[in-house]
């Protein structure tokens, strides 16, 4: 599937099997954090009261912490809700800080959806709107637009299966070829070399952390002339 939805939107009838899709691989640095996310969450619970992934609820929590000490410039943006009515989708953002993911979409769709002529009439359950678990951009200035776009990444715990078109989907926010899927298998959680790689990792958001925060009070309250910095440290789950 190359295309974005039409207009009268993809039917949900398929199968949860994805089709013909070559996943692209996830390596380097943001390979080393999502799976330090990946890592600490697996031994997450795998529901809560409303029937969520809770591990899922984990790593979004943490990477989208992440964002928030960056200023909601990090490189990794998790679940951002694209409109698969456009072509290519559009992500919804946030309507003051282009960066800034828009958590609502009920809320987004409501005010937004039918002031939009090319819109067609929403329908739930159609897939007119789909939000992959983590879209990596090459400038974290921009928003998470398909041009800016180096990989949609799906993370799939032990027992997760994919959706009803949800693979295809997110092919088609990513472009052909950057479409990555990552479990704690590919992580290798327990490999003596990924805990030090973490560990690693995590001393040196620390350490930028604490040298934001001195930016920040050097500042009286407003960060320097540098770009703020990749990520911090990572939230502790009880935060």
């Amino acid at each position: 599937m190359s295309g974005p939805y039409p207009k009268g939107g993809m039917s949900l009838k398929g199968t949860t099997t994805p089709v013909f899709i070559n996943f692209a691989e996830v390596s380097g640095k943001d390979k080393d954090v999502l799976c330090m996310a990946i890592c600490e969450c697996k031994a997450v619970p795998e529901l809560g009261k409303n029937g969520q992934s809770l591990r899922q609820v984990c790593v979004s929590k943490m990477m989208s912490k992440r964002d928030t000490l960056a200023i909601y410039q990090s490189e990794h943006k998790t679940e951002v809700n694209y409109d698969m009515t456009k072509d290519p989708p559009v992500p919804i953002m946030d309507f003051e800080t282009k960066t800034m993911v828009h958590r609502w979409a009920p809320g987004w769709i409501k005010k937004n959806w039918n002031a939009d002529p090319t819109h067609p009439l929403w329908l739930p359950g159609e897939g007119y709107v789909r939000r992959p678990d983590v879209v990596i951009v090459n400038d974290p200035t921009k928003p998470p637009t398909q041009d800016n776009i180096k990989q949609v990444v799906e993370i799939k715990f032990d027992d997760d299966d994919w959706g009803i078109l949800q693979a295809e989907s997110y092919e088609i926010i990513s472009g052909r070829g950057k479409l990555a899927l990552l479990t704690p298998k590919m992580c290798s959680c327990d490999d003596p070399d990924r805990k030090k790689r973490t560990a690693d990792l995590k001393n040196e958001e620390l350490v930028d952390e604490l040298e934001g925060m001195l930016d920040i009070v050097a500042n009286k309250g407003r960060r320097g002339g540098r770009r703020p910095r990749l990520p911090k440290k990572l939230p502790n789950l009880k935060d």
